[in-house]
C-alpha cells in the first residue's frame, strides 16, 4: 500500500510538472494526441488478438485504407475503437455525469457493424472468462450488480478518492460483472480512460504485449480478493502517460 500511495504522489507530480507548462501549444497537442489515439487504439486491439501493426492501424484509420490480408473484423475493430476515443475525449469535456448509458454507448462503438444485436446491450446469456476462475454472475443478476457498481463509483468520487484509484476500479469491477457478450475489456479501458480523461489526467494505454498482457490479467485476476496489484499496474500505465507527455513537450 506504502508504494501505491508514492506512485500517486509522483502521478500528482508529473501532472502538477504538466499543468505549469500550460497553455500547451494547440497543434503540438493535437499531434500528440492524435499519436497517441493510434497507439492506444493498436494496443487496446492487441490485447483482444487483433493482428493488425501499429502502422496498418494507422493507415486504416486515417487513410481508410484496406489491409490485404487482414480480416474485416480487424479493420472493424480499429475504426470503432478510433471512433470511441473520439467520443471519450469529447464526453470528458461535457458535464454530463458517468451512468450505465454512457458504458452502452461506448459499448455500442465498440462492437458497430461487428455485432448488431448485442452492441450496446447487456447480455441475455452466462458467459465465462476464457483462463480466469471468476464467473461472472448470471445475466439476472445484471441490473442489480451494475446498480451497485454505479452507486460504489458515485461513493468513491464523494469520498474524494484518489480520480487513478477510482479509474482502476471502473475498470477491474466492469470486468468482473462482464455485463456484455463481447467488448467487455475494450469497453472497461475506455471508461477508465474517459474517467482519466474527465479528471485532468492522461490516457492510460495498456501494451498488448505478451508480457505486459501477462502481468494485466494477473493483476486483474488478483483483484477478486486484493485491488491493489492492479490498481498498481494502472498507476504505473498513468505515470507513464504522463512522462511521455512531458517528453515530448520538452524535447
Amino acid at each position: 500500500m506504502e508504494e501505491l500511495k508514492q506512485q500517486l504522489a509522483e502521478i500528482d507530480a508529473l501532472r502538477a510538472r504538466l499543468s505549469s507548462l500550460r497553455p500547451l501549444p494547440a497543434e503540438a497537442l493535437k499531434k500528440i494526441e492524435e499519436a497517441f489515439n493510434i497507439e492506444y487504439t493498436y494496443e487496446s486491439n492487441r490485447i483482444e488478438g487483433n493482428t493488425l501493426t501499429l502502422q496498418e492501424t494507422e493507415l486504416v484509420v486515417n487513410e481508410g485504407l484496406t489491409i490485404s490480408g487482414k480480416s474485416m473484423r480487424e479493420h472493424l475493430e480499429a475504426i470503432n475503437h478510433a471512433e470511441a476515443i473520439d467520443y471519450i475525449r469529447d464526453f470528458a469535456k461535457s458535464d454530463v455525469v458517468i451512468s450505465e448509458h454512457t458504458i452502452k454507448e461506448i459499448h455500442a462503438l465498440v462492437l458497430h457493424g461487428l455485432d448488431r444485436e448485442n452492441a450496446g446491450r447487456y447480455r441475455t446469456v452466462p458467459v465465462r472468462i476464457s483462463g480466469s476462475a471468476h464467473t461472472p454472475p448470471q445475466p439476472y443478476l445484471l441490473a442489480e450488480q451494475m446498480q451497485v457498481f454505479m452507486s460504489k463509483f458515485a461513493e468513491m468520487e464523494a469520498q474524494k478518492v484518489h480520480p487513478v484509484l477510482i479509474a482502476a476500479y471502473l475498470h477491474e469491477v466492469l470486468v468482473r460483472i462482464h455485463p456484455f457478450i463481447d467488448g467487455n475489456g475494450r469497453t472497461a479501458r475506455l471508461l477508465m480512460n474517459l474517467y482519466l480523461l474527465r479528471s485532468g489526467y492522461m490516457l492510460v494505454n495498456l501494451k498488448g504485449s505478451d508480457d505486459v498482457r501477462r502481468l494485466y490479467y494477473t493483476a486483474l485476476e488478483a483483484s477478486h480478493t486484493d485491488p491493489v496489484p492492479f490498481r498498481k499496474f494502472v498507476a504505473e500505465a498513468e505515470a507513464d502517460s504522463l512522462r511521455q507527455y512531458l517528453d515530448v513537450l520538452i524535447a
